[in-house]
C-alpha cells in the first residue's frame, strides 16, 4: 500500500476501474481525482464508498448527485453511521468486511483502489481490499 491520494494520484494511464473509499472529510483530496477525471472526460468505471454520519454531512453531495446522473460510469455509493433520512434503503453502518466486498471491483480487474479517511477506516479497508487479491501497489492511502 502506498501512500499518495490527491488529484495527481491517478491518470488515464493507471488502468483498471478505480475504487475511491472516503471516510468524513476524507473526501477532499478523492474530490480531486473525481474532478481530475471529469476534466479529461475519462469514462474509465469509477465506485465511490463514502462513510458519513448523515445525509446532511455528505461534503460535495450535490456535486456527486449531478455527477452520477450525468455519468453512466461513475456510482456513488452512501453509508450512513448515524442519522438517516426517513426511508433510506442505503448501507447504515461503518464500513466493514462485508461492504467492501459487496462493493469492491473484481480483483481480477486490475482495479486501482483510493482510500482516505480516519486511520481506522484506512486500515480496514486497505487489508480488506488485500485479502480480496488487490495488488498491494494498487492501493493507495
Amino acid at each position: 500500500m502506498q501512500p499518495a491520494v490527491g488529484g495527481d494520484s491517478w491518470d488515464v494511464c493507471s488502468g483498471g476501474p478505480l475504487l475511491l473509499v472516503a471516510g468524513g472529510c476524507g473526501i477532499a483530496p478523492l474530490m480531486a481525482v473525481i474532478r481530475r477525471r471529469v476534466e479529461l472526460g475519462s469514462v474509465v468505471p469509477t465506485r465511490l464508498l463514502y462513510s458519513a454520519r448523515s445525509y446532511e454531512d455528505v461534503v460535495y453531495r450535490e456535486e456527486l448527485e449531478r455527477l452520477t446522473s450525468a455519468d453512466e460510469s461513475f456510482e456513488a455509493i452512501y453509508t450512513l453511521t448515524r442519522a438517516r433520512p426517513h426511508g433510506w434503503a442505503g448501507y447504515r453502518r461503518r464500513i466493514d468486511m462485508k461492504m467492501i466486498g459487496e462493493i469492491a471491483w473484481r480483483a481480477e480487474q486490475n482495479p486501482l483502489a483510493l482510500v482516505c479517511g480516519p486511520k481506522p477506516l484506512v486500515r480496514t479497508v486497505a487489508l480488506g481490499l488485500a485479502e480480496l487479491g488487490y495488488d498491494p501497489t494498487r492501493i493507495k492511502i
